[in-house]
């Protein structure tokens, strides 16, 4: 119960990342196609738009690899207080939120970049918990 106390800034972060993670990468799932359609229409005058499917695939790999990584992060946090998978998730989180903030400067959507950085605060705020 101590752990929960002492490290409960970690843990409440942990769940933002699993929660924004897992749901992106379920949603991208459920509606490939879908997110595809948009996405192609969204990149179609920049350079990614012939990398619009491959560049979904990672994005969709890395943000459940992010998310898995956090739930392990948050059961290793509790149950041996060791946080080395709650930073690798943390940092793999950030590393996504970089890669989606690049490609909404690319399609120069000023206003989906601007929800990213609201989303990459609390995640590079974990690493820096977690380095500490």
């Amino acid at each position: 119960m101590a752990t929960l106390i002492t490290q409960s800034t970690e843990l409440l972060l942990l769940f933002f990342l699993i929660i924004t993670f897992i749901q992106s990468g379920l949603d991208k799932l459920m509606d490939w196609n879908g997110n595809l359609s948009w996405l192609k229409g969204h990149f179609e005058k920049t350079p990614l738009k012939n990398t619009v499917p491959l560049l979904l695939g990672i994005i969709l790999f890395l943000e459940i690899l992010a998310g898995i990584f956090c739930c392990i992060g948050v059961f290793q946090i509790i149950n041996s207080r060791d946080s080395s998978f709650a930073l690798y998730g943390a940092i793999l989180s950030c590393i996504v939120l970089l890669m989606l903030l690049f490609g909404q400067r690319i399609a120069k959507d000023y206003e989906g970049a601007k929800t990213i950085a609201v989303y990459f605060i609390p995640a590079i705020f974990l690493v820096f918990l977690l380095q500490s």
